[in-house]
Formats: structure tokens, C-alpha cells, sequence
């Protein structure tokens, strides 16, 4: 099948599943206007990670790469009342922007934005007693993607679900020698995952309109 194909697969079933959503459409209209790279997961994997938060009853959710905010609204959308999600942003632009568009959406009073290096953030989390929380999703700068493992263990309980995107890097990641940075981060990040006896853990591969990558998915034991 071409990647074509994929696509349009792809867009069958957003079409089903994630129909066209104002709020959601202005966010990525306002990243876009704004600069802001256009990395945001694709709504069919926005619509997973809603139905993963329902999934899992989660009421205390923590993103780390929060961009524009788009797949922090979907899994904003899941929150109960009186639940909450922390999203953290390195840049400071990117997270200004985020915050308009949770505004928007009409899910900024469920939504912490903060501002910093994720590890420096999730260190201050622990040290604060924060967590456990009951989704981890990760989709931040790849190098440090086992770092950041290491750190939202010590914010879990068991039953907590982690996802990690773009774990598989249009295939990349299944070659020895690797001299890109975000694939050698995402390679540590699967061993670690993989080798992590306080997770079951599986990979997906994926494939359509944000062509060909991968989710992990790892449940605290």
C-alpha cells in the first residue's frame, strides 16, 4: 500500500471518529500563524488519547511537550470536573500561544501550563510530592525521552498508563548505527522501556497522514 493510501485511510476514519471541531481547527489555524512547528499529533491519534484518558478513569493527567496545546485539548476533553492536567512547555512562545488556545477550547481552567526544561520541572515535581498521575503522555525533544521515563515513574502508581509518540521515526529506529540525535533518544527510550520491570509495555507502529512512526504504551505494574 502507498502512503497515499494511508492517508486517505487516515481521513476516512477522522472523518468518523474526529469530525471537523472549531476549537480544535483554530489551534492549529493559531500554531500555524504563530510559527509553531507543525508536529501536533493528528486528530485520529488526538481521539485516541481521549479515549485512552476515558479509558483509564483519569482524573490527574501530565503531558510534557505541550506545543500549540492541540493534544492537550483532547485530553483536557477527557477530564472529569474537578480533575487536572499539567502540560509542560520549554518555550515560552509556544506556551503563550497554548494557553490562548485552551482559552478557546474552554478547557483552560482543568489546564496547569509550565514554562521550563521538562527535567527540570519533573525533578521540582518529585521533590514536591506531586503526583501519581493517572496518564503520563510524552511527546517533547527525543534525546532526553528516557530521561523522561525515569523521572514520571517516581510520578506513577500502578495502573498508570504512559504513551510516548513517535517512537519509531519512519523506521529508523531498527538501524544499528544512528547519528541523529532524536532517533538515538528514541532508541535508549524503547531499551529502556522494554528493559523497565515496573511497566508492561508494548509499540505500535502507525501509519497515515503524519506518515509512518509509532506509539509506546506502558502500564505501571
Amino acid at each position: 500500500m502507498s502512503e497515499d493510501r494511508y492517508a486517505t485511510v487516515d481521513r476516512y476514519l477522522e472523518d468518523l471518529f474526529a469530525p471537523a471541531d472549531p476549537a480544535l481547527a483554530g489551534a492549529l489555524e493559531r500554531s500555524n500563524e504563530a510559527g509553531l512547528p507543525a508536529i501536533s499529533v493528528s486528530s485520529a491519534h488526538g481521539r485516541l488519547l481521549h479515549v485512552l484518558a476515558l479509558a483509564c478513569h483519569a482524573t490527574r493527567i501530565l503531558e510534557i511537550g505541550t506545543l500549540g496545546g492541540y493534544s492537550t485539548i483532547w485530553l483536557a476533553r477527557a477530564v472529569p470536573r474537578g480533575g487536572r492536567l499539567l502540560t509542560l512547555e520549554r518555550e515560552a512562545a509556544y506556551a503563550q500561544v497554548a494557553r490562548r488556545n485552551l482559552a478557546d477550547a474552554g478547557v483552560a481552567d482543568r489546564v496547569e501550563v509550565r514554562v521550563g526544561d521538562a527535567r527540570d520541572t519533573l525533578a521540582q515535581l518529585q521533590r514536591d510530592g506531586a503526583g501519581p498521575f493517572d496518564l503520563v503522555f510524552i511527546d517533547a525533544d527525543k534525546p532526553p525521552y528516557a530521561e523522561y521515563l525515569a523521572a514520571v515513574l517516581h510520578l506513577s502508581a500502578p495502573g498508570t498508563l504512559i504513551v510516548a509518540d513517535n517512537v519509531v521515526r519512519d523506521g529508523r529506529v531498527a538501524q544499528d548505527a544512528v547519528d541523529d540525535e532524536a532517533v538515538a533518544g528514541v532508541q535508549r527510550f524503547n531499551a529502556a522501556v522494554a528493559a523497565e520491570p515496573r511497566v508492561a509495555a508494548a509499540i505500535i507502529q502507525q501509519v497515515g497522514v503524519k506518515g509512518y512512526d509509532g506509539m509506546a504504551f506502558a502500564v505501571v505494574r
